[in-house]
């Protein structure tokens, strides 16, 4: 799997942080193709409110932002073709707001990293075809996190 990050934002405390193992787990735990590729960028508020109003028509920045590109099947599965080959599979793209996730933690209870690790899986489960736009959908989703996350970090993962 390929995992590109682009640090447009705040590098110094993010490129050192175990995001690449994080995603690298959430990707093969979801069953993700072995030739699948996903970046990952780091912005600063002004360009994910930018990105929020182009892409949702929401004005002011968010925490976290998916682009899909080849995504999941529709029952959240990936085909058997996506599989082999030496072509890429390209799952998406994710887009975190550092600062906003860092103005989260408090409200949240969870530290920097916790944070933007949720930030990232959730991004990832978007991209893997996960959504919230129902109540079950939504509970199914955060089931999810919270079970990755917990694996992860080996307790109990709470928000």
């Amino acid at each position: 799997m390929d995992i590109q990050f682009n640090y447009e934002y705040r590098e110094g405390d993010l490129a050192q942080l175990a995001l690449g193992e994080l995603a690298l787990f959430v990707l093969e735990h979801e069953g993700c193709p072995v030739n699948t590729e996903v970046s990952i960028s780091f912005v600063d508020n002004e360009r994910i409110a930018e990105l929020n109003e182009e892409y949702r028509g929401i004005v002011g920045p968010t925490d976290v932002l998916s682009f899909e590109c080849d995504g999941a099947e529709d029952d959240g599965g990936f085909s058997e073709i996506n599989m082999e080959g030496d072509s890429v599979y390209e799952l998406g793209d994710i887009v975190i707001a550092p600062d906003v996730a860092e103005s989260q933690c408090a409200e949240y209870g969870n530290t920097f990293i916790q944070e933007l690790s949720l930030l990232l899986t959730h991004g990832l489960l978007h991209l893997c075809g996960y959504d919230h736009m129902t109540d079950d959908e939504a509970e199914v989703m955060e089931a999810r996190e919270k079970e990755l996350l917990s694996e992860w970090f080996q307790v109990e993962f709470i928000r």
